[in-house]
């Protein structure tokens, strides 16, 4: 992956995009290198066990993607876009946010414990209501 040349697309190949989802990254804040062409697999388990500096410092310091960011603020991607939320975050920004939360962000994380209750309540419902009828 060290050439400036696209990788050729193969049966075993992934798209740059879907790797940046995979690895959790925020595709054009990767180097140029990793975002022309496809990666194979083999060159996709390596960045998974042996990250490269670029990859160790993009996932911590960020710029993060939306569903990091959402899954870091502790709301959905709805909510961020619901906020206007439509850039990426780095990690500093979405330290600042959480130590000085703006009422948009306490209005979503209350939305989404909200469902989340909700979720598991309906998961337990059902779980009773299986278990009756497995007992009938």
């Amino acid at each position: 992956m060290s050439d400036n040349a696209p990788r050729p697309a193969g049966p075993d190949a992934m798209k740059p995009a879907t790797a940046a989802k995979k690895l959790g990254i925020y595709l054009p804040a990767a180097p140029e290198t990793f975002q022309v062409g496809a990666l194979t697999r083999d060159e996709f388990q390596e960045l998974q066990s042996n990250p490269p500096e670029w990859l160790v410092e993009l996932r911590l310091a960020g710029p993060h993607p939306r569903e990091v960011v959402a899954r870091k603020l502790g709301v959905s991607t709805s909510g961020l876009a619901r906020a206007g939320v439509t850039e990426a975050l780095t990690t500093a920004e979405i330290t600042a946010l959480l130590q000085s939360p703006p009422e948009w962000l306490v209005r979503e994380r209350a939305t989404q414990a909200a469902v989340r209750a909700e979720n598991a309540r309906v998961k337990e419902a059902n779980a009773a209501k299986a278990a009756r009828a497995q007992e009938g």
